[in-house]
């Protein structure tokens, strides 16, 4: 082995084999110094990779031990002080150790010496080369046939490799793994693997190129013959495709007779269409976007029936009660009489399930002669279902208020928003904030939809919208409604609605006829009483379902030609009663009150429970009770300890002894400050032993100073009483103008107490035992009042 001093070039992502010639721009010092040294001495160079090309400054460890002796065979000098080096390889070399690395690398390399005997082994390697080599010529295309041609001429296996090695467009990594195989039958086999990856690469860049360009004369073919198309159409007379489509548009857009700023959108989308070839994507997007605009009712309306005769008749077939609304859309009907400008107003029906809420906004279209048109908000939470995606989304579509206005087919339609309450709001926006613009009259006659992108009048729809409860309403929203409370039925209500309503409805529905079935007022009242328990009506119209079921299978089986229902066999038909009419406390008890409660579902009757135990003064609290009331119980027993000793209760009962408060059915969560003067009175009851009646219900919220401020969901919990057999209600004073308005047939047979201090509630609700020795003070503010007020309606 021959060893040599020698200047070193590194190269960066580029490498020389033996044999090679080849140009190198040189610009680094180091680099330049060491190309004047090799012209200084003989001309000959180490040319080395380096492995990362993106190093300025290189280490010996930055580069590859196994590089080229080279010739400088010509030298140019560049403006810039860059140098182009024309070098030739001469004979593979490994650097054995770095002499001196300034001002250049000088480097002790070891010159190795190829001696190739050719075997049969070798002889078929380098024939399988030449063979590889000429198909990759043929496929590739990227080596001229002449280079191919001397390239094959070669007999030196070792030089053969090398030089179609240099030939290939491979990775750095791959060329310096076949330079420094030194065994020449090596570097064949890591050529040939090499080359058979580039083969098949090749082939199927081949394959891609061939597709493509099938695919390209068969659009060049469709597009000649389209255009030989359009020119026989023009010699025939006909119209273009295209041509036709836009005046077919045309004529449909001056038939429409759309306001001015619609039809100058309408007619640019018909010449932006007429440009598109038609199979492309975005034509499908403009003909949907012309189709919507043509289908939205601009200009159409219906007449409003202003019969307001007509109308109330309407309204009482397929209501009854419910007087504040039907008296709220005759006002409408008689001012839109007198005036035909008058905006359509935004109500808002509030109200229990099963009240009749849907079902009215459904008989005010009947009564209008207008069209009706539904969406559900329940559970909306995309500002998109209300404002429509823009139409650079795929698949995007106007919001549901368009298309409801497009179903409706007219501009003043009874538009209904059931469920207003249950919207929600997540990362996709506010559908209550979008609404906003729809439920404005000061802004609603220009709403716009991110779809269609131009102003809609919705002045003239009557919205009508739904809730369960207002607190779930946000308040912006709220502010553009007219609120109409519908609380829920009576009695007495409920039997009229099930005899004149829901009676004759399931017999249709049912195929019976009114002679078929027979059921009296006494069973509907005890349906009513026994088998349901809400404020609609919803489950009483499933208990007579049922009924006209047993008897349509009675009537088919038996043969007979008339049911009758009477309150004796009613258990045969509906079963075992499911609730127990009147629950009222059978007997006055000590610890025990009952309170009135307020729910999504109606009013409900809750009854306080409260147990005293030895122990130090802590308040335990049970039932599944929500913040608030855990607080109204803590200011009740706060009143307590304050006042202790004027209700006759030992003044350190706090130090001696536990209270717990539990509220039965302790599954149900239960919220809220009205049931604070109800704890309190059973608070005093079990520390006091004094017992509570039992025909007595309280609702009303308390403070520390024992006053009682008023509370709302007044009719419901009215109800409740009644339905729980309940003779006297204790409510806060403040409610006295709430409980002018409630009907006289709500209020009759009970006796109403209001109070303002919880002195009178406890005066009111407890059966003393004896006189407390101190009489109750009666605050400030309140001297004029000496005993609670008292109604009694019979």
């Amino acid at each position: 082995m021959e060893t040599r001093e020698l200047p070193l070039l590194p190269l960066r992502g580029l490498l020389v084999f033996p044999y090679m010639v080849i140009h190198l721009d040189v610009g680094r010092e180091k680099s330049i110094a060491a190309i004047d040294q090799a012209m200084i001495s003989d001309r000959i160079i180490c040319l080395a990779t380096q492995k990362d090309a993106q190093i300025d400054e290189p280490t010996p460890d930055d580069i590859f031990a196994v590089g080229t002796i080279a010739e400088i065979k010509q030298l140019l000098k560049l403006p810039g002080g860059t140098l182009r080096v024309l070098v030739e390889g001469i004979q593979r070399a490994k650097i054995k150790k770095y002499i001196e690395k300034e001002p250049f690398f000088r480097v002790e390399v070891e010159v190795t010496q190829e001696e190739v005997s050719k075997t049969p082994e070798i002889q078929a390697l380098t024939r399988s080369l030449i063979y590889q080599f000429e198909q990759y010529v043929k496929l590739s295309k990227r080596i001229p046939p002449e280079t191919a041609i001397t390239v094959v001429n070669l007999e030196e296996p070792g030089r053969l490799a090398d030089v179609v090695a240099s030939h290939l467009p491979l990775k750095i990594e791959d060329k310096q793994r076949i330079l420094e195989a030194l065994d020449v039958k090596k570097r064949l086999e890591i050529l040939l693997e090499i080359l058979a990856r580039e083969l098949e690469i090749v082939e199927i860049e081949r394959r891609i190129n061939l597709r493509v360009r099938k695919q390209m004369e068969k659009t060049q073919k469709e597009y000649y013959l389209r255009e030989q198309l359009k020119a026989i159409q023009r010699e025939l007379g006909e119209k273009d495709e295209r041509v036709a489509e836009g005046e077919e548009y045309r004529e449909k857009i001056k038939e429409a007779k759309l306001p001015k700023e619609v039809e100058e959108k309408a007619l640019k989308e018909v010449e932006k269409l007429e440009k598109m070839p038609p199979m492309a994507a975005e034509a499908t997007v403009v003909r949907n976007y012309l189709d919507w605009i043509l289908a939205l009712p601009w200009n159409r309306r219906t007449k409003d029936r202003l019969d307001i005769k007509l109308a109330e008749q309407i309204l009482e077939e397929d209501h009854y009660g419910l007087e504040k609304v039907k008296e709220r859309i005759l006002e409408y009907l008689a001012v839109r009489k007198l005036t035909k400008k008058m905006k359509g107003p935004i109500l808002c029906f509030v109200g229990p399930p099963g009240v009749g809420k849907t079902s009215l906004a459904k008989s005010i279209a009947r009564a209008l002669e207008r069209k009706f048109v539904r969406i559900s908000l329940g559970g909306v939470r995309d500002e998109a279902e209300i404002r429509g995606h823009r139409r650079t989304y795929v698949g995007a579509l106007p919001g549901r208020i368009i298309q409801g206005m497009r179903n409706a087919g007219s501009q003043n339609p009874v538009f209904l928003l059931d469920e207003i309450d249950k919207m929600s709001m997540d990362f996709r926006g506010d559908p209550s904030a979008a609404l906003l613009e729809v439920l404005d009259p000061e802004q609603n006659n220009s709403f716009s939809d991110h779809y269609i992108e131009l102003p809609f009048d919705l002045s003239h729809v009557l919205f009508i919208t739904t809730a369960n409860n207002l607190y779930n309403i946000p308040r912006p929203l709220l502010d553009r409604m007219e609120v109409i409370h519908i609380p829920g039925y009576t009695e007495e209500e409920k039997l009229v609605i099930a005899e004149k309503y829901l009676l004759p409805k399931q017999l249709k529905e049912h195929g019976l006829k009114p002679k078929n079935l027979k059921i009296s007022t006494n069973t509907f009242l005890k349906i009513i009483r026994e088998y349901t328990r809400e404020s609609g009506v919803r489950n009483l119209e499933r208990q007579i379902a049922s009924l006209c079921r047993k008897a349509a299978k009675e009537i088919v089986t038996d043969n007979v030609e008339e049911v009758k229902i009477t309150v004796s066999n009613l258990e045969r038909y509906l079963g075992i009663p499911k609730y127990r009419y009147g629950i009222a406390e059978a007997e006055d008890e000590v610890g025990v009150a009952t309170g009135l409660a307020w729910t999504e579902v109606g009013g409900d009757v809750m009854f306080i429970e409260v147990s005293v135990l030895k122990g130090s003064g802590k308040l335990y609290l049970t039932g599944k009770l929500g913040e608030v009331m855990k607080e109204s119980a803590q200011a009740g027993f706060s009143y307590i300890r304050s006042r202790a000793k004027e209700l006759g209760i030992e003044e350190n009962f706090h130090e001696k002894y536990d209270l717990h408060i539990h509220v039965p059915e302790g599954a149900i969560p239960k919220d809220g400050p009205s049931a604070g003067i109800t704890m309190a009175t059973a608070m005093v009851s079990a520390l006091s032993g004094q017992k509570v009646r039992k025909d007595v219900a309280m609702t009303g919220e308390i403070t520390l100073r024992g006053k009682v401020l008023p509370i709302g969901g007044l009719k419901e919990k009215i109800l409740a009483a009644k339905r729980a057999g309940i003779k006297t209600i204790i409510i806060p004073h403040e409610n006295r103008k709430e409980l002018d308005e409630i009907s006289p047939q709500v209020k009759r047979g009970l006796k109403f107490i209001l109070v303002k201090h919880m002195d009178e509630v406890l005066e009111a609700a407890l059966i003393r035992k004896e006189k407390p020795e101190i009489e109750p003070p009666v605050p400030a503010e309140e001297k004029e009042v000496t005993e609670p007020s008292e109604i009694s309606v019979h």
